[in-house]
């Protein structure tokens, strides 16, 4: 009988050696789990398949330009080639609906800028930021609410009495009906109860042009695109509308800061079809964290008067649902959509 008991504990011993050494087996490179799940599921990604970004813009732009950088950089992190492709058309739609409709396996990434939370209320399309999952932001781009030097506002306090008390006198320009700097301007509006004449352009420079020449009482637009005019004492910014201060204008405080609740900026990220398997996701938003906090992408992006400000995909598709639920109120009231 003792020979019988030792045998049988040797051999759970045995068996628990065996479990517990089994536990230890380190997963494959290139791989990942899917979370929540009691036994790892691994995928092989990207394996030696080459990997499309589609950029919904010109080449040469400035999107354009932080895209290429980011794929570099994303090359190096993945460790396969990563080819960019221009797909321009109805204001970014027709690119994004290119990723949206494309094989939701990871290998097609969209450059998603802050018009993708807009495009449906717009009337562009009927997709929206979610049809995809981010796998990271790299920058954001606060709007500046800038007048002319010898303007009568010497605070944003100041600016908005003056429109409460002068309903529509006060002509802001922007770079376009429905574009983001447009919304600036009507989000401040809504938060301050007041009301402006709203003077589209074709783009934010011919807007700077015209303030420049007293045409219009004020812009707002990127705080890069009236920093020359800032410099030679034309202009000057009164407060930026974004999450932060900006790099161009640090002295300028944020809306925020004087107590209106107000966050208007581009931003510019990267995302995938929303089916996309979770495992995916997490190798290439590893690699973007890694590819976004790069020198040559942080370089990049000062270079161009942003913001760098990574954002991981998780916390981005929160913002990106945030902003989407505001767009879609905003701008049927409008009247623009």
């Amino acid at each position: 009988m003792k020979k019988i008991l030792a045998l049988a504990l040797a051999a759970a011993m045995s068996l628990t050696l065996v479990a517990c050494g089994g536990s230890k087996t380190p997963a494959a490179s290139g791989s990942a789990s899917s979370g929540g799940s009691s036994s790892a599921e691994t995928v092989d990604f990207p394996g030696n398949k080459q990997v499309s970004l589609i950029v919904p813009y010109s080449a040469g732009g400035a999107s354009d330009t932080v895209a290429r950088i980011y794929a570099s950089e994303l090359e190096q992190s993945l460790g396969t080639s990563i080819v960019v492709s221009n797909v321009t058309g109805a204001s970014g739609a027709i690119g994004l609906e290119q990723v949206r409709n494309s094989n939701p396996d990871g290998y097609t990434i969209a450059y998603m800028p802050v018009e993708s939370t807009m495009l449906k209320a717009l009337g562009f399309t009927d997709l929206s930021t979610d049809d995809f999952r981010f796998i990271g932001r790299a920058m954001t781009i606060p709007a500046a609410v800038t007048v002319r030097a010898d303007a009568p506002w010497d605070t944003f306090e100041d600016f908005v009495n003056y429109a409460k008390e002068h309903p529509g006198e006060i002509q802001v320009g922007n770079s376009g009906t429905g574009s983001i700097w447009h919304i600036a301007a009507a989000s401040i509006e809504k938060e301050c109860g007041v009301q402006f004449t709203h003077v589209p352009f074709d783009g934010a420079a011919p807007a700077v042009a015209a303030l420049l020449g007293g045409n219009i009482q004020a812009v707002t637009v990127s705080p890069s695109e009236v920093k020359n005019n800032v410099d030679s004492g034309d202009f000057k910014v009164l407060c930026v509308l974004g999450e932060s201060r900006s790099s161009v204008v640090p002295d300028v405080p944020t809306a925020q800061e004087l107590g209106y609740d107000i966050t208007i900026q581009g931003w510019g990220g990267f995302a995938v079809p929303k089916d996309t398997p979770q495992a995916v996701i997490d190798i290439l938003e590893k690699a973007s964290e890694t590819a976004i906090n790069s020198d040559s992408v942080k370089k990049t992006l000062a270079d161009r008067g942003y913001e760098h400000a990574y954002l991981s995909g998780s916390d981005m598709d929160q913002k990106a649902s945030e902003e989407l639920a505001y767009y879609s109120e905003l701008i049927p009231e409008l009247g623009i959509a």
